[in-house]
């Protein structure tokens, strides 16, 4: 059977990915700050307006309305009203506005739903003690569902922290995350600067360690030859 497969804006990444961004799949970015998490996220997100499609874009960092008109360029207007942005200020209301997504994945035609980041209010959460990883692990059961339900790929982003044990960056989340994710690509800075490194990590049909590097442009990347 032939998965269904979205673009994700970029042919480099949709080779890597095994033909693009998989339907009813949790697709997972994680990696150090600065590291293009966000950039491939709304690259994704303007192909799929431009496609015609609804986003829903859940924003816990701060929306960069200004690299999303780099992006979109002269579609900005165009596209922008398609696209539909949560900004959550804590860990519970990411958790609220997970829900209340479902409301526009209802009413419209959704193509792509964008988490970015999972857990950065999570790990405000942590630093406070509480105990959220339940609660994390439920809120990417619903996004798991809503790609499911709808038909659509869902792209999560996630922090890191450092494993002083293994000397290396691990995602945050914990097995939660590195389960529910089907496929996760980790991104790396290079010694170049400007240039990042896009490594898969995980994928079920796909080779592990596969990667490519490219270079951060005004409208989104450039995958080197």
């Amino acid at each position: 059977m032939k998965t269904d497969r979205r673009s994700s804006g970029n042919a480099a990444l949709d080779q890597l990915l095994g033909g693009g961004l998989e339907v009813r799949t949790i697709t997972q970015f994680y990696g150090e700050p600065a590291s293009s998490k966000s950039t491939l996220c709304m690259i994704a997100a303007v192909t799929c307006l431009r496609a015609g499609h609804t986003v829903v874009f859940i924003d816990s960092e701060g929306f960069s309305i200004e690299r999303f008109r780099q992006i979109a360029g002269t579609d900005t207007e165009k596209i922008a009203d398609r696209l539909f942005l949560f900004e959550p200020i804590d860990f519970e209301q990411q958790g609220i506005m997970i829900a209340e997504a479902e409301k526009v994945l209802k009413t419209h035609k959704p193509g792509l739903l964008v988490m970015d980041s999972a857990t950065a209010l999570y790990r405000n959460d942590l630093e406070k003690g509480r105990d959220s990883i339940q609660m994390l692990t439920r809120q990417m059961i619903q996004l798991l569902g809503y790609s499911k339900r709808y038909e659509i790929p869902v792209i999560i982003t996630n922090q890191v922290y450092m494993d002083t044990i293994k000397n290396t960056y691990l995602g945050l989340g914990g097995t939660a995350l590195e389960h529910i994710s089907k496929v996760i690509i980790r991104l790396e800075k290079t010694a170049r600067t400007g240039f990042r490194r896009a490594r898969l990590v995980k994928h079920r049909s796909q080779p592990e360690g596969a990667s490519f590097e490219f270079e951060i442009v005004e409208d989104g990347i450039r995958a080197q030859e």
